[in-house]
Order: structure tokens, then sequence, then C-alpha cells
């Protein structure tokens, strides 16, 4: 909700430019990590067992497919009226 009110006064634009910005700033990060750093489970072990990699999937890929599933039934309900 908090998200939601704060960003009510933001354009599609600026929304675009800001996802742009974050995804690159991500991939930064990413781009720091070797492929035995991120695919290893247990590397690094405050991940909990997993391997950090699967923590860049779930906030860049699968978030990205969430929200696009939800912008466009947003869009059919607003486009809808």
């Amino acid at each position: 909700m908090v998200f939601w009110k704060r960003c009510q006064n933001v354009s599609e634009e600026e929304a675009l430019e800001r996802f742009k910005a974050s995804h690159a700033r991500v991939m930064e990060a990413l781009d720091t990590f070797t492929q035995e750093e991120l695919f290893t489970n247990t590397y690094y072990p405050w991940v909990g067992g997993s391997c950090i990699g699967s923590y860049f999937i779930s906030t860049t890929s699968s978030h990205y497919d969430w929200a696009l599933k939800k912008m466009r039934a947003h869009k059919k309900i607003v486009v809808g009226k």
C-alpha cells in the first residue's frame, strides 16, 4: 500500500525509466559474481542452503513476469471502462 500511494503521480514513462535504472543496478551487481558463486548451493551460508543465483532470478525475470501479468490485467480493467 505504501508503494502504491508513493507512486500515484508517477507517469508510465517515469516508471519505465526507474525500472531501467533499477535493472541496470541489479545487472551490475550480478556481474560481480562468478558462475560458481551464483549457482553453488551453500556457497554463501547466509542464503540458507540455496544459491544466490536463485535470488537474482526471483528478483528479476520471475518478478518481471509477475509484474507484467499484473499490469496487463490492470490495463484491461482501465481500458475496458
